[in-house]
C-alpha cells in the first residue's frame, strides 16, 4: 500500500478563493501476474526481430478464377494453404527468399536447400488466446489440401502433442537472459538450426477475420501477409524482407510472379481435386446402380 502526500484544491465560496488541503488518502497497487509462456514467446521474437532492417513491398492480386474455382469444391483448402504453397513453389524458383543473413562468427549468406514454412496460428491456452508458430517443410512438395490438414492439426494438437510447440514451451519457461542466448545462437551462428527450428519463410495473415497487418515484424528473411479477398479475387498481398539479404525490385518481381503461380499453378491444382472428387462420387455411385439393376430384373 502506498499513500499520495497532501493535495491542494481550491474552492470558490462567495467569490472568495478558500485553499483546502486533502487529507491524506490510501492507494492499492495494481495487481500483477507473471507473464504466461506464450506471451514471453512473443516478447523474444520482438527481440530479436527489431534488429532486422525489414521493408514492405505490396502488390494487389487479381486471383478471380482461383476465387471461382475454389468456391465450386464441397472440401477446399483454406488461403493460408494456397499462399504457403505458392510461396513454397516462389522461394524454391527465387533462391533469395530462402537465403538468410548470418552475424556470428562472421557475416555471411546462408542458402537453405529446403524451405520451412512458419505459420502464424491462434490457439486457446489456458482459457487464453496465444499465437504459436506451425513448421511444415518443403510445402512445395505437397498438396495445398495436405497442406490444410496439418495446419488444422496443428490449431487442434494440444501443446505437449507437437515437438515444435513442446519445444516452445520449454524454451520459454527459462529465465531471460538463457532464452536470449538459445535464440541468438540459433539465428545467427547455425543455418541449419535456423532453418530446422525458425523456418525459412514466414506467413501471418488476418485477411480471414476482415483485416489486415501493415508490416508484421520477424527475424526471417521473408513474411507473407495478405488481406481480406474480394469476391471477384482482389486482395493485397505483401512482403516484408530483410534487406540486407536482398533489394526490392527482387521482391517486387517476385510478386508478380507469385499472383501467377496463384492463377496458374493453384488454379490448375483445384481444378484436379474437383475432377478427381466428381470421379469418386461417380465411381460410388455406379457399383449402388447396378444393384438396384439387379433387384428390378
Amino acid at each position: 500500500m502506498f499513500l499520495f502526500p497532501h493535495e491542494r484544491q481550491d474552492m470558490r465560496h462567495d467569490g472568495v478563493t478558500i485553499a483546502c488541503e486533502q487529507p491524506w488518502r490510501p492507494f492499492m497497487a495494481n495487481p500483477s501476474r507473471t507473464l504466461p509462456w506464450p506471451r514471453r514467446l512473443i516478447v523474444d521474437l520482438l527481440h530479436f526481430s527489431r534488429r532486422v532492417p525489414s521493408i514492405p513491398v505490396e502488390r494487389i492480386f487479381k486471383i478471380g478464377k482461383l476465387v471461382e474455382i475454389r468456391s465450386s469444391l464441397v472440401e477446399r483448402p483454406g488461403w493460408t494453404a494456397l499462399f504457403v504453397k505458392a510461396f513454397g513453389i516462389l522461394a524454391h524458383e527465387t533462391p533469395a527468399l530462402r537465403t538468410s543473413y548470418l552475424g556470428y562468427p562472421w557475416e555471411r549468406l546462408v542458402e537453405h536447400d529446403t524451405n520451412v514454412a512458419s505459420i502464424a496460428i491462434e490457439k486457446d491456452i489456458d482459457g487464453q488466446s496465444a499465437v504459436l508458430f506451425a513448421k511444415i517443410r518443403g510445402p512445395e512438395n505437397r498438396s495445398a489440401l495436405h497442406i490444410e490438414q496439418l495446419i488444422s492439426v496443428a490449431k487442434s494438437c494440444p501443446v505437449r502433442e507437437s515437438a515444435t510447440f513442446r519445444l516452445a514451451h520449454g524454451v520459454s519457461k527459462l529465465p531471460t537472459f538463457i532464452r536470449r542466448m538459445i535464440w541468438w545462437l540459433v539465428l545467427e551462428w547455425s543455418g541449419s538450426w535456423r532453418a530446422r527450428k525458425f523456418g525459412t519463410f514466414g506467413i501471418s495473415s488476418y485477411g480471414m477475420l476482415g483485416a489486415e497487418s501493415l508490416h508484421p515484424l520477424s527475424p526471417l528473411t521473408a513474411t507473407l501477409t495478405f488481406g481480406p479477398i474480394s469476391p471477384k479475387g482482389k486482395v493485397r498481398v505483401r512482403i516484408i524482407y530483410d534487406h540486407r539479404v536482398c533489394d526490392g525490385s527482387v521482391v517486387a518481381r517476385a510478386l508478380a510472379r507469385l499472383e501467377q503461380i496463384l492463377n496458374e499453378d493453384l488454379s490448375a491444382e483445384l481444378r484436379d481435386l474437383g475432377a478427381a472428387r466428381e470421379l469418386e462420387a461417380t465411381t460410388e455411385e455406379a457399383p449402388t446402380s447396378t444393384i438396384r439393376d439387379k433387384k428390378a430384373s
